[in-house]
């Protein structure tokens, strides 16, 4: 997220500084072979605006890409807040510094490439899916154009998925704060199992939601906000998931295992100066670094507690897939 406050920290001394937001995760980051990120606002320009119609600065978009971001998802219901000229100043922005995306393109022709977006690593081809219930504003024009959940659409870019090993969607939908999926987004992740997709990640909500097996292919409903300035407490704990991926000679690729981590999103001045999002687990029986050590019982409550709601409990968070015959 961009809210207000947060441009405002990162702007305290006059030139962007977004290096405490995930200073504790970029080894994580760094280190992984492909990290995806949910980038839920525009980069319209100025004036920066927060919540109800964002535009972020691209300064926060090239930081994410400095600590290792490989590929951002686009498609979600704040990407149109200021309107077609904004998603088309995104995907400007985005090409210009060739930064990878998917969920929103400028042309049929880019479509055809972004929508899935195929990512080769190691020898594997994935194809990333990415797309959102609805947008909060309209477009006035058919170009740019943001990937809908609809299944016709959904239907065809997964058809262009063909030759790729693992396809991978990252749908934005479900009810805000609500801790349980609904009924909607179980249908929905059964059309997609039934299509060829191999694991679904999640958003929307603001909060974590419970997780799923569905013919076999792992379903993390809702992986929350990675960082955001929401006051509620269960908004401002998410879940990072690691995904290992094997390549073999007996078959293209498969998931060997999805291993979520849940995370703390600190505001200014309760543990760092500025934002900053913490791997909940390391953080425990810590509580001496906090500026404001209130707020570390409320993550410790906050984590028992969604915990218990969603029943993703770390502990036993190792969930694996069969190795292909």
């Amino acid at each position: 997220m961009s809210h207000a406050p947060m441009t405002q920290s990162a702007y305290r001394s006059g030139e962007a500084d977004y290096s405490t937001f995930f200073r504790h995760l970029e080894g994580r980051i760094a280190g992984a072979d492909i990290a995806i990120g949910n980038l839920e606002f525009p980069l319209a320009g100025k004036p920066y605006t927060g919540y109800p119609a964002f535009s972020g600065p691209l300064a926060y978009a090239l930081y994410l890409e400095d600590i290792g971001f490989d590929v951002l998802l686009t498609a979600n219901n704040h990407i149109l807040d200021k309107g077609s000229e904004g998603v088309g100043k995104t995907i400007r922005e985005l090409d210009r510094f060739k930064l990878l995306y998917t969920g929103v393109s400028a042309s049929p022709e880019q479509d055809s490439l972004r929508n899935p977006l195929i990512l080769r690593c190691k020898g594997a081809r994935i194809a990333v899916l990415n797309f959102t219930y609805g947008t909060n504003s309209g477009a006035s024009a058919a170009w740019p154009k943001v990937n809908y959940m609809r299944k016709d659409d959904i239907r065809e870019a997964l058809e262009r998925c063909e030759g790729a090993d693992l396809t991978i969607a990252f749908p934005h939908w479900g009810i805000e704060y609500a801790h349980r999926h609904s009924a909607a987004q179980e249908e929905m992740a059964k059309f997609l199992v039934d299509n060829g997709v191999d694991l679904i990640i999640g958003a929307h909500p603001h909060v974590v939601q419970d997780r799923d097996t569905l013919g076999g292919v792992h379903v993390l409903y809702s992986v929350g906000n990675a960082v955001s300035n929401q006051n509620d407490l269960p908004a401002r704990l998410e879940l990072g998931v690691r995904v290992r991926i094997v390549t073999s000679t007996r078959a293209n690729a498969f998931i060997l295992d999805v291993v979520p981590e849940y995370l703390w999103c600190t505001k200014p001045g309760m543990l760092e100066d500025s934002y900053a999002t913490i791997p909940v687990r390391e953080f425990l029986g810590k509580r001496d670094l906090w500026k404001q050590p209130s707020d570390y019982d409320n993550m410790v409550r906050t984590y028992e507690t969604v915990q218990k709601k969603t029943e993703i409990y770390e502990e036993d968070h190792h969930a694996r897939s069969h190795r292909p015959d």
